[in-house]
């Protein structure tokens, strides 16, 4: 199938109710894993298959929802591109759905996939590492341990970072786990130990941040499981922005209607300190003591964009990227491509948008890379489940196209829209679209 209509098709696939749990997921239809993955017999340590000259390099660096995606396609679109991930971690443990294993629904087990599929089905060469340097002109990437790997192009997706807390010298007295891993052991432990009249409190960072209905599905889920396991135990949320971000029909229906007696939703309260010793914040709002505090800080960029000087958009916290490749608009930098979570766009910062994001780059560089200019006119959508209750989801969609005379990716209303209210079926569906979406990124 041409690309082009391969990335459009995906808006007609959500239009018939095919989305994907919190945090993001496309729900590809077209299991591209399944279909090529007998294409070639490839050695794991080369990038290409045996016989076959590279005409061109690409190195990948992250290996998160986008990365993976980004290199799976390359090599699947690719005219022989050979590519190399670079990737700090032997595995990954996906945020999608992780706050289920606050309540005890999922583990992280459940949740973490390696880089296996990646190497013996595509050809991948992965090198685990951290990149301390990047070299836009020379197109090179310097290893902590002082290799340095050239390319023809370079595609970074390293995710996010926390701003510090003033205050909050010890992370683990109120842990974000807005990084699915040890923290969120952690924080669903605390929750265990908290006593039965406890107050939990939860806060919200300002906009832009990773999974904008997350925040508020987490706590929808945790009011419900206190119901049960803390049956007195209230729960404070504590929104830096004036009013709820994302689906504000459902998430405020929920507060104040169906776990009323158990949340409070405090709008304004953006954190300034935190005493990690009293657990207590100081907010705008107020300052609230807890016995549980699950305290998500403002987000920006991965480490890598800033100290490489390419975090030029929203006040220096994200990259900027022209859309139509994601390249870098720092002037020089043009052959870097940042994908995902620290690319500034009009798109949502989710698991699904990075893996769109990751379709497009790949058929944006594959086509640069045979002289040609990248797709004119691309089709990107966004979809997550929010989890009201422990057994009923509600769903959002939205489908997005490039608009020329803002050069940016603009929400088509008409192909975007809302679940009214949640039903169980939804959530029993979550685990089929969730494991669509992560064999498509790393099967």
């Amino acid at each position: 199938m041409d690309r082009r209509y391969f990335l459009q098709g995906m808006g007609a696939t959500l239009a018939t109710g095919l989305v994907v749990a919190c945090g993001g997921g496309e729900s590809d239809s077209n299991d591209s894993s399944s279909n090529n993955s007998d294409a070639f017999q490839a050695d794991p340590n080369l990038g290409t298959a045996p016989g076959v000259s590279a005409k061109s390099r690409v190195i990948v660096v992250g290996a998160g929802m986008g990365g993976a995606a980004v290199a799976k396609y390359l090599r699947l679109w690719g005219d022989a591109i050979d590519v190399t991930l670079v990737e700090r971690l032997p595995t990954y443990t996906s945020n999608i759905m992780s706050s289920l294993v606050l309540t005890g629904q999922r583990t992280l087990g459940s949740l973490t996939y390696t880089h296996d599929r990646l190497r013996s089905g595509y050809g991948i060469r992965v090198v685990y590492g951290e990149v301390v340097a990047i070299d836009p002109v020379g197109v090179s990437v310097t290893l902590a341990d002082k290799t340095v790997l050239k390319a023809d192009r370079i595609v970074l997706a390293p995710g996010i970072a926390f701003d510090d807390v003033p205050g909050l010298s010890n992370p683990d007295r109120m842990p974000h786990a807005w990084k699915a891993g040890a923290q969120t052991t952690l924080l669903a432990n605390q929750f265990n130990a908290m006593p039965a009249n406890g107050t939990a409190i939860l806060t919200i960072p300002k906009v832009p941040y990773r999974c904008p209905p997350g925040p508020y599905e987490r706590a929808c889920l945790l009011a419900d499981w206190m119901k049960v396991h803390k049956p007195q135990a209230r729960l404070l949320v504590l929104d830096a922005n004036a009013d709820y971000v994302a689906e504000r029909d459902n998430f405020a229906s929920a507060f104040t209607g169906l776990h009323a007696g158990v949340i409070q939703y405090i709008p304004n309260a953006e954190v300034s300190e935190a005493d990690p010793a009293t657990l207590t914040l100081k907010t705008l709002a107020g300052n609230f003591k807890g016995d549980v505090i699950n305290l998500i800080p403002r987000q920006r960029a991965g480490a890598l964009i800033a100290s490489q000087g390419l975090a030029n958009a929203s006040g220096g916290r994200f990259a900027g990227v022209n859309v139509l490749s994601y390249a870098s608009t720092v002037a020089g930098a043009d052959k870097v491509h940042i994908i995902g979570d620290s690319s500034a766009t009009t798109q949502p910062k989710a698991g699904h948008i990075a893996n769109q994001e990751a379709k497009v780059c790949a058929d944006a560089i594959s086509r640069l890379l045979s002289g040609l200019s990248p797709d004119p006119a691309p089709v990107t959508n966004s979809a997550c489940y929010s989890t009201i209750t422990q057994t009923q989801a509600s769903w959002l969609t939205a489908v997005f196209q490039y608009d020329a005379a803002t050069a940016s990716m603009q929400a088509v209303a008409a192909s975007s829209g809302a679940s009214v209210g949640w039903d169980s079926r939804n959530f029993r569906e979550m685990d089929t679209w969730f494991s669509a979406l992560m064999a498509d990124t790393f099967a």
